[in-house]
């Protein structure tokens, strides 16, 4: 023992020895961080301080960056006209989108806004920022190398701005703008205007006639034009801006020359347009700037309605658009500029649209409209088709709702002309196909030829499916617009999924929404049909469009579901995890709720139906019906409801497995019971009554049918708590253990119970007796209770029998005995005496086995 504690006495030692240790090295530890770290701060402030007191380099070169400077620049990179909107967007910070609508709404609300912009597109420079020079410098000693990075760092440490002068790039001379470019352009301006005061004066005392006045202006524009032209070498943007006004010129000229003098007849006036588009198209071309097809299609599509003289003029009007817009077609196929395209398809499209509802007549324009309806929708289909087969681009989204709008305007107009003649209303089905067929021919042809990437294949022949698919109830006069809706989100849907396209799906949604208000307008226009004698006659529930137009929708639901849980969605999708189960859940409810009211609708109908027309005389019914439509509605929706509710379950059991569907099954399936105890009884007692009222109907046999009906109805609301039970027993066996089933079970049990006692009661005509024979069956109920509590070891089960004992006693006290003779008296008291005497005899026979079990209660 004595060398056992003298070791371990050396042990203790060592360890105080080696924790002594410790805390030194640690000591010393820190005091060399702190060290460090106050060495490192006085180096940087000395290394700050010279920089600091360091003189400013006499002369900028490309090894040393230019002090940063913020200055307001045009930014020709982002330019759509001029670039000041992007030049401001930097300067301010605001989102460069804001800036550009800000622009537009100040353009459109006022019109001084055109000439603010034009004014600083004239006077502010554009950025003098481009890529750094690429020449060869000399090698850097270490003294330069060390110079370098620590403008490095400082370059690093202080924030720049897009509009700082680059390295390499000689800073901005205001004087140079000033005198090379700007003076320039203030005196072509004041030039111009100069001309116009002198011609106004001229034209207000009659000292130029009309002729000579046209051709002033007509001289004018070609002396801008040429003084385009011959500045193109040293000044292409400016050139540029003189070509498109000398454009803009001619066309305004033109129309004066037409319409206030009648120098030029009509013919000659739009030949003059097409000839000024042509060349407008070709300047665009050849100075590669979308401002000067901007500025010279604004006058183009403003020659129709300047020179339109009214609906006999159709044919010129349009063939001058037509015109206008193969220029389109041909900058698409060469230069692709966006928002031109987009601007010739609203222009024209409004024009038409314009020209259609104010004007157009069906005798006289029906061949004619459809001619340009055609050539319109093909110009803008290949111009927006064109440049992505060509360049073989991924479409955006603006180029999906260009080519989708362009489609379904083209189909609206199609179907209102044929609608619109009685001789044609019977083709609408066939252009419906037609449609379909023709986007499949085109995207068929892509995909054989592999002329773009499969998006465009996909979108067509999405476009294709839709219309194919709608055809039918379109020939058959159906809700082809909440279709069009919900086809056209189907498609975008499963571009989305299929291409790993997240735009494509976020398009979706609100089209969704659109495709199901139109589907419940729908269901409200056939309801409300349903209940009126006239269209009631014509309504055919269930053997209609409507019905197929719900399960198309459902149809289309439940393939975005498949997608949605089947298909990964794309990678660069924001926010997916936490938005992917709301949207997963939201669109499963959606297909459930389309799916369960497109039927339930359907019934409704029939019976609105059968109420509007059981007292017109016209449609006979059965006797037991009339009078009891609303009771018949109720319970038929009942058995349907019991009837889908369980078939859910079951497929979900077979096929899905779906906890999430499980529970939403289940909520549903106590909803429904509850209404069936409440209104679903109470609608069954009306049909009870109207057997009782047949007994004198030479049809007697035929009354059957509304006391059947309630056993049907009974059938399947047992089928319902199986299905409820085998959903428990799976998703929330919790629930069974813990006894909250057998409760609603047993209450329903009772209720029910109660509701058909008094229903044969009232069959045999057992008067005034009922609340006799009600105390009897909930004694008798409840000792059954507490036989299948005791046989089943279940608590819960006793404790309610014993909780409806005592309900029963007190309605026998306080409500019974006032109103029973004294044989009911006697026989209520001796029967739910019996039955209590039962009841403690189960207990005392069966207690050592049930608290041997269940321990002490």
């Amino acid at each position: 023992m004595n060398s056992q504690e003298k070791e371990l006495k050396q042990l203790e030692e060592r360890l105080n020895l080696l924790v002594k240790q410790q805390a030194k090295f640690t000591e010393e530890i820190e005091e060399l961080q702190k060290a460090l770290a106050d060495l490192r701060f006085k180096a940087k402030s000395s290394q700050t301080a010279k920089q600091v007191q360091k003189p400013p380099a006499p002369k900028t070169t490309a090894a040393t960056p230019l002090k940063a400077s913020r200055k307001f620049y045009r930014l020709p990179s982002k330019q759509i006209l001029g670039g000041v909107c992007a030049g401001l967007s930097e300067y301010t910070g605001i989102n460069l989108a804001l800036m550009r609508l800000i622009w537009v709404l100040f353009g459109l609300a006022f019109c001084i806004g055109v000439v603010v912009y034009l004014a600083m597109w004239i006077i502010v420079p554009s950025s003098p920022i481009s890529a750094p020079r690429q020449a060869s410098a000399p090698a850097e000693t270490p003294k330069d190398s060390e110079a370098s990075s620590v403008s490095k760092s400082q370059a690093e440490e202080q924030p720049t701005h897009v509009f700082d002068s680059p390295p390499g790039r000689p800073a901005f001379n205001l004087e140079k703008y000033i005198g090379e470019s700007l003076i320039s352009k203030i005196g072509v301006v004041i030039l111009i205007i100069g001309f116009g005061i002198g011609a106004k004066y001229s034209i207000e005392k009659g000292l130029i006639s009309p002729l000579v006045r046209v051709i002033l202006g007509y001289l004018t524009a070609s002396l801008l034009l040429l003084a385009g032209v011959r500045l193109r070498a040293s000044y292409e943007k400016f050139s540029a801006v003189l070509v498109s006004g000398a454009m803009a010129l001619f066309y305004f000229v033109t129309y004066v020359a037409y319409a206030y003098y009648d120098l030029w007849p009509q013919t000659a006036a739009f030949a003059l347009m097409v000839l000024f588009t042509i060349g407008t198209v070709y300047a665009a071309l050849k100075y590669d700037q979308q401002i000067i097809a901007h500025i010279g299609m604004v006058g183009a599509y403003a020659v129709p309605f300047l020179l339109s003289e009214g609906r006999g003029q159709a044919m010129i009007l349009f063939s001058y658009i037509t015109i206008i817009n193969l220029g389109i077609l041909f900058l698409a196929l060469r230069k692709y500029w966006k928002l031109l395209s987009v601007f010739s398809f609203g222009l024209t499209w409004l024009i038409f649209f314009t020209w259609y509802v104010s004007a157009y007549e069906m005798e006289q324009h029906w061949s004619l409209t459809w001619l340009f309806l055609i050539l319109f929708f093909s110009i803008f289909y290949c111009s927006f088709l064109a440049y992505k087969l060509l360049k073989k681009e991924t479409f955006n989204w603006l180029d999906v709702a260009l080519l989708l709008g362009n489609a379904f305007i083209f189909f609206g107009f199609g179907y209102d002309l044929l609608e619109s003649s009685p001789d044609t209303s019977t083709y609408l089905g066939s252009f419906t196909f037609l449609n379909g067929l023709l986007h499949g021919l085109v995207g068929l042809l892509i995909y054989r030829r592999k002329l773009a990437d499969q998006n465009v294949f996909y979108l067509l022949s999405g476009l294709a499916l839709i219309f194919l698919t709608i055809s039918i109830p379109v020939q058959l006069d159906g809700n082809w617009v909440t279709l069009l809706w919900m086809g056209e989100a189907t498609l975008l849907f499963w571009i989305g999924r299929n291409r790993q396209a997240v735009i494509y799906e976020q398009m979706a949604y609100p089209l969704i929404v659109l495709a199901l208000l139109s589907l419940n307008q729908d269901w409200a226009v056939a309801s409300q049909a349903s209940k009126n004698l006239p269209e009631a006659l014509e309504y055919t529930p269930f053997f209609n469009v409507l019905l197929l137009s719900s399960l198309l929708c459902a149809t289309a639901l439940a393939y975005m579901n498949y997608l949605f849980h089947r298909v990964p969605e794309a990678s660069d999708s924001e926010g997916s995890d936490s938005l992917r189960p709301l949207i997963g859940y939201s669109l499963a409810g959606l297909l459930l709720l389309v799916l369960f009211a497109s039927f339930a609708v359907e019934i409704s109908n029939y019976w609105n139906r059968i109420y509007a027309t059981e007292n017109s005389g016209i449609q006979p019914w059965p006797w037991f019906i009339r009078g009891l439509t609303e009771s018949f509605k109720a319970v038929w929706m009942l058995i349907y409801s019991f009837a889908f509710l369980s078939g859910l379950c079951l497929y979900n059991f077979s096929r899905l497995n779906s906890r999430s569907l499980g529970a939403a099954s289940l909520v549903l399936q106590g909803i429904a019971l509850l209404l069936f105890l409440t209104a679903g009884l109470y609608s069954l007692s009306e049909l009870r009554e109207a057997f009782l009222a047949g007994v004198t109907q030479p049809d007697f046999l035929s009354a059957g049918f509304p006391l059947g009906i309630r056993y049907l109805v009974l059938a399947l609301l047992g089928l319902l708590f199986y299905t409820a039970h085998t959903n428990l027993k799976r998703y929330a066996p919790y629930l069974l253990s813990n006894g909250s089933f057998d409760l609603v079970l047993a209450l329903s049990a009772v209720w029910i119970a109660t509701s058909e006692l008094l229903h044969w009661l009232d069959i045999y005509g057992a008067a005034n007796v009922y609340k006799l024979w009600v105390s009897i069956l909930w004694g008798v109920y409840a000792l059954l209770l507490v036989g299948l509590g005791i046989w089943n070891r279940k608590k819960h089960l006793r404790v309610a029998a014993i909780a409806l004992f005592a309900f029963t006693l007190l309605k026998l006290f306080f409500y019974d005995i006032a109103h029973l003779n004294t044989l009911s008296k006697t026989v209520v008291f001796v029967s739910l005496g019996i039955l209590l005497l039962l009841v403690s005899y189960l207990y005392n026979r069966f207690k050592e086995k049930l608290y041997e079990e269940e321990g002490p209660e």
